[in-house]
């Protein structure tokens, strides 16, 4: 129970890595606030069944105090009236993760900007870039009020790899570098108050949507790697959550401020390991192995 006493918010805490980010923080003993868009009696445009209140309860089940809002983080009312009742009802805020997205229907893969729906893509931006905006600005304002806060802006692909590696769409590619750049900037403003900025990704996410695109369950995964080989080095959401908790538990984590991390090469430095015991490098391995256009193989990077 590393972080009993810690005051965590998760917003986007649905499912996917969000809900491991929370969990594994409940898990630590943290009292965790998770929001989303989609509770027991109203959904988001995603239509998918898994609801904050579940995830609330996850984090509750693990030891810790799970506590699900309701919150569209586009909407800057909802987002400061959240951070009011965070406020009221602890005083504090430890640990601020934005895991926000919501944009998987809304890309098109391998399509230049003048193919791609432009709605869609720019209701993309918003979703990926202001959200993480708009709950940076009424959130961090509590969070410093303590000093030895940690912020942690979740994206896809270390500052590296997305320097030179194309995300296969314009609105993907510039959400996900955006976020790392945020991260940077925001290290810079929280370092005068004791606190610290990082970005952080997950490897190949094994999240509920991911599973069902393949065809297979948490149990059975492996089955993928027949169509999908590369999937080998895929890692659950529980994995990038131990992270956020390693960090969180570091009490040098300023060391890391302003800095592109990822779970896999974090799990190098603290050690710990998935839920099968293993330690994936996503981001060593697809250079080196799967844009190197060679077999899949994960020896050696899990």
């Amino acid at each position: 129970m590393r972080l009993q006493g810690k005051v965590a918010l998760v917003a986007g805490a649905t499912r996917g890595a969000g809900r491991g980010i929370a969990v594994e923080l409940g898990a630590a003993g943290a009292t965790v606030y998770v929001t989303g868009r989609t509770t027991r009696t109203s959904q988001s445009d995603y239509q998918r069944p898994e609801t904050i209140q579940e995830t609330a309860e996850l984090v509750t089940a693990q030891g810790g105090r799970g506590i699900a809002v309701r919150v569209d983080h586009l909407v800057s009312e909802e987002v400061l009236q959240l951070v009011a009742r965070i406020r009221a009802e602890q005083g504090r805020l430890d640990i601020l993760v934005n895991d926000l997205w919501g944009g998987e229907k809304l890309f098109e893969w391998n399509k230049s900007v003048w193919e791609h729906d432009l709605e869609n893509g720019l209701r993309l931006l918003r979703l990926g870039i202001d959200t993480h905006l708009i709950t940076a600005h009424h959130a961090l304002p509590l969070m410093i009020e303590q000093p030895g806060g940690l912020h942690v802006e979740v994206t896809d692909g270390t500052a590296e790899y997305n320097a030179d590696h194309y995300r296969l769409s314009p609105f993907y590619d510039l959400a996900k570098v955006a976020v790392n750049r945020m991260a940077w900037a925001h290290a810079k403003d929280l370092e005068k108050h004791g606190a610290t900025s990082v970005s952080l990704t997950p490897g190949w996410l094994r999240s509920e949507m991911m599973l069902e695109a393949f065809g297979v369950r948490e149990e059975n995964w492996r089955d993928a790697t027949a169509k999908v080989p590369h999937f080998v080095i895929s890692e659950t959401p529980r994995f990038v959550g131990r992270a956020v908790v390693a960090l969180a538990s570091d009490s040098e984590h300023s060391r890391w401020n302003g800095q592109s991390l990822s779970s896999g090469g974090l799990a190098q430095v603290y050690g710990f390991t998935d839920l099968d015991g293993s330690r994936p490098d996503a981001w060593r391995y697809v250079p080196e192995i799967q844009d190197a256009g060679k077999p899949a193989d994960a020896t050696g990077y899990r």
